[in-house]
């Protein structure tokens, strides 16, 4: 989660908000995109990626999918001997694993396996805790058989799965994924939102001597919690979350900004949500 980010896969608003004057209510944004100013943001957010030294892929357009494509996080997970493509949870999602599989199969990028079936799961509720152990939230995007097919999957790898109960919190309209209230920054430090944090989940990271930043309560839903690390203690945040970043910067973080008002505020993603990282060294 944290090595430097070197290959890394994203969508532009361009190929994504297509049909977002019908879609964006029914998806659940609170409204509806500037498309002229979220392309130009997401230039610059891309501009941050690229400046660390990662090459970017872009998903092309595809009638598939829907404007929360954009948030190419979510229908992968990357592992050492390929992609896991999972069914998502948020049914209108579902053509992403396609469109997914489709571009894989033009980057050479191989298919390790899927999550499908009565299985749903999501990488919003998967953190990499280090190389061997995933964690993974249980809720309304993964469920239990989702879990039990990833761990299915991941156990000749040497990788132990740790469920992680997920709170009611918003109800299942919400995006309520494990990684809205956890980001991992460095192999010992974490950004967390604690309100919501189960305090199994707190204690493994205790347990872990893992530095937890905390979030206030006021830069939450601005996704202050929402931060992605492109190497160790180098992070990417949406910009107006001031009290986070200078309590990053104090435990040692280097923090870049862009403008998330077009681009993560209405479909409550941040940076993290915006890259599918396929390679890290």
């Amino acid at each position: 989660m944290v090595a430097p980010l070197r290959r890394v896969v994203v969508k532009r608003p361009e190929e994504a908000f297509q049909r977002i004057e019908s879609e964006w209510k029914p998806l659940h944004f609170t409204r509806s995109p500037v498309l002229e100013t979220a392309a130009r943001d997401h230039r610059h957010f891309v501009g941050l990626l690229e400046k660390a030294g990662a090459e970017i892929l872009y998903l092309p357009a595809d009638d598939r999918t829907t404007a929360d494509s954009l948030y190419t996080h979510d229908p992968v997970l990357m592992t050492d001997r390929g992609a896991v493509i999972f069914q998502t949870g948020k049914i209108a999602r579902r053509g992403e694993r396609d469109a997914f599989a489709d571009a894989f199969a033009t980057w050479g990028v191989p298919i390790l396996g899927a999550v499908d079936g009565p299985g749903t799961a999501e990488a919003g509720d998967m953190v990499w805790l280090d190389h061997d152990t995933l964690l993974v939230g249980c809720g309304f995007r993964t469920n239990a058989a989702g879990i039990e097919q990833l761990s299915a999957l991941l156990q000749p790898l040497g990788v132990i799965v740790i469920p992680v109960e997920l709170p009611y919190w918003n109800g299942p309209d919400d995006v309520l994924h494990l990684m809205s209230f956890i980001s991992l920054l460095d192999h010992d430090l974490a950004i967390i939102y604690r309100r919501i944090v189960p305090v199994s989940l707190f204690g493994l990271l205790t347990s872990r001597a893992v530095q937890m930043v905390q979030v206030p309560e006021e830069e939450y839903e601005t996704l202050g919690c929402n931060v992605l690390a492109v190497s160790p203690r180098n992070v990417v945040m949406v910009s107006g979350n001031p009290v986070t970043r200078s309590r990053l910067e104090e435990a040692g973080c280097k923090v870049s900004e862009f403008d998330g008002t077009e681009i993560c505020v209405p479909g409550a993603g941040g940076p993290t949500c915006l890259t599918r990282p396929l390679l890290r060294a």
